[in-house]
């Protein structure tokens, strides 16, 4: 099961004749101008940092799947790039969402969901989740097997701590892929241990027993760390919101290896301040978000952000 949290990336495509442009200035990084070449998707522009290119070849996934030229995207997110927060599934799906209004396309959701899925996996090199992809189109709480199916829960809050470090999804799950074909007498049962927990939280989240949930994150979070995704990084900042913090459960979140943890504050107004304080005391970068959000809209370009 995943939840969507109430961080956005906004795509925007305009017209622009003889050239494919992509930029993105709010991706955690100076990206602006960058200029592909329409038909073999390379980078034109010279001086282009390797992390400027790696955030722009989900944006060009996108383009060349669809054979898009003579255009100019531009993309804004407020979710940091490989932290573990589906901050490449969103980019695809916002990306599919501008591209199908500009190219009069009519994709329905459904019909994005399952082509972000194959974009990312592709990008990905058969490593991408369809649930990051879900969430980011559907939205609310999602829980995939095999499909998507929409769960109606309330919404929680959540404070998220950015270890600064970013995580490589591919070389993560690889890893984990090769301990479990080395030892699958004892990884599978971790597996099913962590598909139970999921399985567990709805009820949680539902029935307001929040101290149970954190319990649960507790539990997953130690699971992680047992089959090498964990981080000094990770774990401090994880023990840092539950004691400082006083939480009632932290755990990483994505693929580990780097990238963000969350935790669960406690109920009082301040607590979600007072965990905040514990990671930024932890050296990590927090703030606070709220889960079971909206997934993709299709805004006017006249409206206010």
């Amino acid at each position: 099961m995943g939840a969507a949290v109430d961080l956005r990336v906004r795509a925007s495509i305009e017209d622009l004749p003889g050239r494919l442009e992509i930029s993105a200035p709010d991706l955690w990084m100076t990206l602006e101008g960058i200029t592909l070449d329409p038909l073999t998707g390379a980078v034109l522009t010279k001086d282009v940092s390797e992390g400027a290119v790696h955030a722009t070849r989900y944006v060009s996934a996108v383009l060349k799947e669809f054979g898009a030229r003579d255009l100019r995207i531009t993309v804004e997110s407020e979710i940091p790039p490989a932290s573990g927060l589906g901050s490449s599934a969103s980019v695809i799906v916002a990306t599919l969402g501008a591209l199908s209004r500009h190219l009069e396309l009519d994709l329905s959701a459904d019909e994005i969901a399952k082509e972000a899925h194959k974009i990312e996996k592709s990008v990905q090199e058969g490593h991408g989740s369809p649930t990051d992809t879900a969430l980011a189109t559907f939205g609310g709480y999602q829980l995939v097997e095999g499909s998507a199916r929409s769960i109606d829960l309330p919404e929680i809050k959540l404070v998220v701590g950015f270890s600064g470090r970013p995580h490589d999804t591919r070389a993560e799950v690889e890893k984990v892929q090769s301990f479990r074909a080395k030892y699958p007498e004892i990884v599978d049962p971790i597996f099913r241990a962590i598909g139970k927990i999921s399985k567990r939280a709805p009820d949680c989240i539902r029935e307001r027993r929040l101290e149970d949930l954190g319990g649960l994150l507790n539990a997953n979070h130690g699971l992680l760390e047992s089959i090498g995704v964990g981080t000094r990084e990770l774990s401090e900042l994880v023990y840092a919101s539950r004691g400082a913090g006083r939480a009632f459960g932290a755990k990483l979140t994505g693929a580990g290896g780097g990238g963000c943890m969350i935790a669960l504050p406690r109920t009082d107004p301040e607590d979600v301040l007072r965990v905040m304080t514990a990671i930024t005391q932890a050296r990590g970068e927090p703030f606070s978000v709220v889960t079971g959000c909206q997934g993709l809209r299709l805004e006017d370009p006249m409206d206010e952000r």
